[in-house]
């Protein structure tokens, strides 16, 4: 299939590189146009401008838009609205807030436009491992662009099925979702994310506990001298808490045990706040993932090895890096 592309960045980029290798063609554009330029080494074809994007698209046109969530993703559609035609369709793969994609299905199926809201994970690791996808929209454009989401998708590999799943959907097997109508796709990998928050906040304070057994305040009967990054390796080998979160964390131990090279400032993107804002729109406990959110915002006025650990992991499956200290 044909696709455009808008935004290079680490994803974006992974996302272009998987599909042409698989021999789809992509369009691509970016304000920065260093990045398009290589990928039109590895076949894909580089445009200058939105407009020039759109007319080298075949109608129907699909454009796929991965930039940050907010003001430029919001920007580009309106900046797009006018060069498509009906039967067109806009994917939002960033991280957008869902409430948002409601309204702008809406909004451009006023238009004839459809629009589909994709939540993508898989990091910078997507383009080996392939992207997990949660997605919104209008059924029947989520079946039309299924072979885009199948190249993109990591395939069902070496998991086993799960018992009793026979007769259902077996793309969800393969890594991608269809999962309602506008919003339904941004709204799934929200609590996505608001999990991956508490996951990551256990990892990092069992790893702090961990560090600190023969802490000073530890009675010297009490006190362990203990390997972090082997603990972290036998974890992964046949653990009930085995994941690649923590395959991530023993990957980061196993170079640097102390991370000292990480400050422990932890950012939030937002899908963690939005998260709360839902649980205490449906009346739904969440004191692991508000806990957790909270914990990113006290990682910015004090340092511990648990904030340091959540760096590392950060760093590892998405390539997120600190920000630079001011002074």
């Amino acid at each position: 299939m044909q696709l455009g592309v808008i935004g290079l960045g680490r994803m974006g980029a992974n996302i272009v590189r998987r599909l042409t290798r698989a021999g789809h063609a992509c369009v691509v554009y970016d304000r920065d146009p260093a990045p398009g330029k290589a990928l039109e080494a590895e076949g894909a074809t580089a445009v200058d401008s939105l407009t020039a994007l759109i007319e080298a698209l075949a109608a129907p046109r699909t454009v796929w838009i991965m930039l940050p969530a907010g003001a430029a993703t919001e920007t580009t559609i309106e900046l797009l609205r006018p060069l498509l035609k009906r039967g067109d369709c806009v994917i939002d793969g960033g991280n957008s807030y869902w409430r948002d994609d409601v309204r702008r299905g809406k909004s451009l199926a006023a238009d004839g436009i459809d629009y589909m809201d994709v939540g993508v994970s898989g990091g910078v690791w997507g383009l080996t491992r392939g992207f997990c996808m949660m997605i919104g929209g209008k059924q029947e454009t989520a079946e039309r662009l299924d072979p885009i989401f199948q190249t993109l998708a990591p395939g069902r590999g070496e998991i086993a099925q799960t018992p009793g799943r026979e007769g259902r959907d077996p793309r969800v097997e393969q890594g991608y979702l269809y999962a309602g109508p506008c919003g339904a796709g941004h709204f799934v990998k929200m609590v996505h994310n608001g999990v991956e928050y508490g996951l990551m906040q256990a990892y990092a304070e069992g790893f702090d506990i961990l560090r600190n057994a023969n802490a000073s305040g530890v009675d010297p009967d009490h006190r362990f001298t203990l390997d972090v990054a082997d603990i972290a390796e036998v974890w992964r080998r046949g653990s009930v808490v085995s994941s690649w979160l923590l395959d991530l964390t023993a990957n980061a131990l196993a170079r640097e045990e102390r991370l000292e090279s990480y400050s422990g400032y932890v950012e939030d993107s937002g899908e963690g706040r939005w998260t709360l804002q839902a649980a205490m729109d449906e009346s739904v406990p969440a004191e692991v993932l508000s806990a957790a959110l909270y914990a990113r915002f006290r990682s910015r006025q004090e340092h511990t090895f648990a904030e340091k650990v959540i760096s590392a992991m950060r760093k590892g499956f998405g390539g997120h890096l600190e920000p630079q200290q001011k002074g």
